[in-house]
């Protein structure tokens, strides 16, 4: 009877996928080690496999970075993601602003979160998006689909038609009105600030 083999008292080693999953995402060790609330320097080490981390810390890690736990920890190479990706129009997240008639679907992938968003809004009539301001340096560029948008962005204003486009500063308070009968639709881009 052959033994059988015994079990890897090694634990699994991160660093690589780790590593390449950062790099799918574009994501500096700032970005990751800010989302995750791992040190920079923590993040390197496990990169080059100078340091295993916690359960825990490879939790914070995977969450930060939209995956499950068993992709960092398997020792498999994983196969190159796929040429074209796509979402489906009921998998598009939603969100609703306080005002019933608001809505954005978020366009962009959820890893961007932050630094580059993109939305499709909806305003019913008389509905209004009310933002409170982002961080310095963000900006905003509506483009409208259809029906009319009022602009605020601090003490200047303006009145959008379909077709044009509206680009302003968002690190103070802004908001975004109906200012037409029928529903308005627009393309709504954020980026954010360093």
């Amino acid at each position: 009877m052959a033994p059988s083999p015994a079990a890897s008292t090694e634990p699994p080693r991160v660093g690589a996928a780790l590593a390449a999953l950062r790099e799918q995402q574009a994501l500096s060790l700032d970005e990751l080690s800010r989302r995750a609330g791992v040190s920079k320097s923590m993040l390197s080490q496990i990169e080059r496999a100078q340091a295993n981390p916690t359960v825990a810390v490879v939790w914070r890690l995977a969450n930060a970075l939209g995956v499950p736990l068993a992709e960092l920890l398997e020792a498999a190479p994983r196969p190159a993601p796929p040429a074209i990706s796509t979402v489906a129009a009921h998998d598009t997240p939603t969100l609703r602003g306080r005002d019933p008639g608001c809505e954005l679907r978020i366009l962009g992938p959820l890893t961007l979160a932050g630094r580059f968003e993109w939305y499709e809004l909806t305003l019913q009539p008389g509905a209004t998006l009310i933002s409170q301001a982002h961080e310095p340096g963000t900006q905003e560029h509506l483009s409208v689909l259809s029906g009319r948008i009022a602009v605020q962005a601090g003490d200047a204003d303006a009145t959008l038609a379909e077709g044009e486009t509206a680009r302003y500063a968002a690190d103070g308070p802004h908001a975004l009105r109906n200012a037409g009968p029928g529903a308005a639709r627009a393309v709504l881009v954020v980026i954010h600030g360093e």
